[in-house]
Parts: structure tokens; sequence; C-alpha cells
């Protein structure tokens, strides 16, 4: 989400509306959960909830040491000649120069907290769900893999840590917050403290009273499009409410509630502006809310009113693009999570139930069959954009474009989302958005979970005690792909000046280990 789209970026209208949370408020995930993979979860942890074997089985790719092996591997791979780090891992192609390995990108881009952010989260598991840290390791391999792990996250902090004070950018959780928030709970580095500090007070810069919303980017420059006056634009795009989070955590750590002033605000103005009612086009006779969303709101600064709607990355103004709308699932969770206000719950179950919409009515060329069984997956991996054309054969193994990243985004959202609910007594909402989670989770992982595998390398105990770093290898000797997942889509925008897709995304991998983190969290697995 970088300050203008000539770049990828992060990532009018009738705009959502207040209401309560009670059941029917927020109830009616479409019945895409009936579909006979999603199965129930057994009850029996404190939440009322248990992660059935079964189901365990079927997200085992969460937790594998093939998703802890390609995280070390770049760890290292990715610091040579490149240690301070001035580039960051970004994507992954799967064909031409470069495929199978990690594209690195400068540092200051908006997408580069999201590799060290996977390392922290694979030390969460080691600092506090061992269990989750493949067991058949040896305990000398696994010290070495948590060592190299702690030793290179420090060469990746540096960078970030130095970054905390922009005010040239909104994606300062992104950024900073990710690998820093983790860094100061797991290892109480001062330094990590002061930095996810420093950057919240840096985005709050960014808030402009009048709009009431936290300026996202200062330019947007495409082919024919170039908004770039901070006299008479004020851009604000749907990925913002991700970084939002970033002010309620500081407000409560530093006690200033302004911060969180800001962060409410900020969301209101894009429930009011971003988000559009889809509940006249979406036939259904409960009166579930259902939401879609623009991309991009061009303020005035002198008024507050928004100027013009568009988008910058979908396929065009009105369509749905799946990325925009899972951030705006995530973040519209989080701000209710942290606020409690029942607008917010609202916006983020009508995204939810929207999103699910889309995915139960897409074309049946997305589902494909996977694994010598034949068995068709795929309906829950998203396109990349919901109104685009569809190409069946547009990729060779999965049919129409997609976005991973797109899903796990959304499952994350949801599985916030569920969690808030069930904390207020919703339960029959907060188990539909549980499931609707772990299905689409479940499907990422079959079809979208590179083949290419790696593992470490188990050495004789003498050895292993004195070598420097965990040593990876790829499981089957010339298949290699460093991202854990596939099939994601950075930016198929046509007026875009960068456009890629169709490969492996740094922040698709860290949501599907912040999935695996937060059931871990939840006791589900």
């Amino acid at each position: 989400m970088p300050s203008s789209a000539s770049t990828t970026s992060s990532e009018g209208a009738g705009g959502a509306h207040s209401d309560n949370t009670s059941d029917s408020s927020v109830d009616g995930t479409p019945d895409i959960m009936d579909r006979p993979s999603v199965k129930p979860i057994a009850a029996s942890t404190p939440t009322g909830l248990s992660m059935a074997p079964p189901l365990a089985e079927r997200l085992s790719g969460l937790f594998a040491e093939n998703t802890m092996a390609k995280i070390t591997r770049m760890a290292v791979e990715a610091l040579v000649d490149n240690d301070p780090p001035t580039r960051y891992p970004e994507y992954v192609p799967v064909t031409g120069p470069g495929a199978g390995q990690y594209a690195l990108r400068e540092a200051d881009f908006w997408t580069c907290g999201f590799f060290p952010g996977s390392i922290y989260l694979l030390l969460e598991r080691f600092n506090k769900f061992p269990q989750a840290v493949a067991p058949h390791l040896s305990p000398a391999l696994r010290r070495r893999v948590q060592t190299t792990l702690e030793t290179t996250a420090q060469s990746w902090d540096g960078p970030i840590r130095s970054m905390a004070g922009r005010t040239d950018t909104h994606d300062m959780a992104f950024i900073v917050m990710l690998s820093q928030r983790a860094c100061f709970e797991q290892y109480h580095a001062p330094a990590a403290r002061a930095a996810v500090v420093q950057a919240a007070y840096a985005l709050h810069g960014r808030f402009h009273a009048t709009v009431g919303a936290i300026r996202s980017w200062d330019r947007l420059d495409q082919d024919g499009v170039l908004v770039d006056s901070l006299a008479d634009d004020f851009l604000v795009i749907v990925d913002s409410m991700v970084n939002l989070d970033l002010l309620y955590h500081v407000a409560a750590l530093v006690g200033d509630d302004t911060l969180a002033a800001a962060a409410t605000a900020h969301a209101n103005t894009v429930l009011g502006s971003i988000l559009r009612d889809e509940a006249s086009t979406t036939p259904s006779d409960d009166g579930r809310p259902m939401y879609s969303t623009f991309h991009v709101a061009n303020f005035s600064p002198a008024t507050g009113a928004v100027k013009e709607l568009r988008t910058a990355q979908g396929y065009a103004r009105d369509s749905t693009w799946a990325r925009g709308q899972a951030w705006g699932i995530l973040g519209f969770a989080r701000t209710f999570l942290r606020t409690g206000q029942p607008q917010f719950a609202r916006a983020a179950a009508g995204l939810a139930n929207y999103f699910l919409h889309r995915l139960a009515t897409s074309p049946a060329c997305v589902e494909v069959e996977v694994g010598d069984h034949g068995r068709k997956r795929g309906r829950l991996v998203p396109l990349w954009d919901f109104d685009a054309p569809v190409d069946p054969h547009a990729v060779a193994d999965t049919g129409p474009l997609r976005d991973s990243s797109a899903g796990v985004i959304a499952a994350n959202g949801m599985l916030v989302l569920s969690q808030a609910l069930r904390a207020r007594g919703q339960t029959q909402e907060a188990d539909r958005f549980l499931q609707a989670a772990l299905a689409i989770v479940e499907d990422t992982l079959a079809l979208s979970l590179a083949p290419e595998t790696a593992e470490f390398v188990e050495e004789e105990e003498e050895k292993a005690e004195s070598a420097a770093w965990a040593v990876v290898k790829d499981t089957h000797a010339g298949q290699s792909f460093a991202a854990i997942l596939k099939h994601a889509t950075a930016n198929a925008n046509a007026r875009d000046h960068h456009r890629y897709w169709n490969h492996g995304l740094v922040y698709a991998d860290y949501y599907l280990l912040e999935f695996g983190n937060q059931l871990l969290r939840m006791g589900l697995a």
C-alpha cells in the first residue's frame, strides 16, 4: 500500500449504517457453509470449540515442517549481500526469469514488514506453542532453527525500526507493527516498543479533522490518471482499515485516547463513503447485511465531501476487488473488537457475507480437479476481482485468475469477527464465521499450497550443536518454490504501471501463518 498507485498499492456511495448486533443483525452467512467438505467442530475448550482431529488433519499445512523451513531458508538466504537489508521479499514468480525465487523489493515499499512479521509468527510458536513446531525434529535441530530465526530477525528488524518515523505513508502498521509489536511482546526489546509508539504517532500525523480520516496516499499515478494535489485531493483506500489497529494498540499502551479517537473517526468515514449496500442485489429473506466496497475515495480537504470514487487495483470502479473486500473484513472486524461499536460489527459481517456470496456464485470453472482422486477444489479461493471477465484457462493448473492472498486475509477477518461476536454471546454468527474461515483456508491449502516443498536437514548431534544455521533443502531436488502459497495476484488493474499476477506473495504467506497462530491462541490447534 504505497503512497502512489504507480506501483502495487495496498492496498459516495450508499454507506452502511449503525445497527445493533443481535443474532439477526449479523447472521446469515450464505449456504456455502452447507457444502459437504465442511465438517463441524467438536466442543471441548473454554471457548466452546475444539479442532476435531479430521479438521486438524485437513489444515495440517498450517503447521507443517515445510512452512517453517521455507521461512527459515529465506531468512538466511535473502541476507546474502543484503545485510543490513535494503531489499525485502515481495513475490515469487511461477515462470520466467527468477521463477521459484523471491523477488526482493526496496526496503521502503509497503510490503517490507510482512517477511520479518512472518519470522516472528514462527518464533511465537516456539515461545508460546512449542507443540505446533514440527515435533518430529530432533531437539538439537529445533534449537538451531529457533536460533536461526532469532538471529536473522535482528538483521531484518534494523531498517524497519529506522522507518518508524515516516510520515509519507499510511502503511505504518504493515511496515512496523507486524514485527516490532511481536518482538517487544516476546523479547521485551525497548527499541521495538519505541518503534511501535513512534509509528503510531507518525500515522496519526496524517489525520485530517475536516475529512475525518487519515490520508492513505499522497498521489495516484496510473495510465491516464494523476491525482497529486495535497491541497485539493485527499485519497483514502479501503485497505487503510487494517492500519488502524496500530493506533488502537498504542492508545492503550501509552494511555492516549486521541489516537483511538482518530482511528474510530477514520473507520466511520470509510464506512459512510466506501461501502456499497448490496442487499438489493442479493435476494434473501433474512435481512442480513451485504456490503461490497469501492477501493479509493477522493475527498475535498476543504469540505470533507467525497469528490470521486474509483479503483486503483481492481477491475473497474464498481467491481468488487477481492483483496479490497478482504481488507475491509479484517479492518472492520478488528475495529469492532477494539471499540465494541455495533456499526463496525455490521460492516464486517456485511462485507464477509457478501464475500461468501460471491465465492458461492462464482462460475463453475473455479472448481478444478486436485490430486490423484480427481476431487474438485477451488470454490473458496477467490477470483482476483469478482466482476472481472473470467478466462477459464488463464492459469494452467487452477483455471481462472485468482488471488489466494485475498482468501486468507478474509479468513483472518472472519476469525477475528467470530471471536468478537462470541465474547458478546452471539454464538450463532460466531460459529458461522469461524466455519467459513476454516473452510476458506482448507480450500486454499488444497488448491494453492505450493507442491514444491522444503524440509530441514537433520545432522549428527555433535555437528548440529556447532552448526551456525539450520540447513534447509528442497524435498525433491530441483523442485523449488520459495513461497508457501501460489495463485496470488498483486495487481492486475489494466491502468497500473506495474502489473503482476499468478505468483507467490509475501503477505499471502504472512496471513496464512497468522491464521494458524490465531487458531493456537484460541486453543483450537
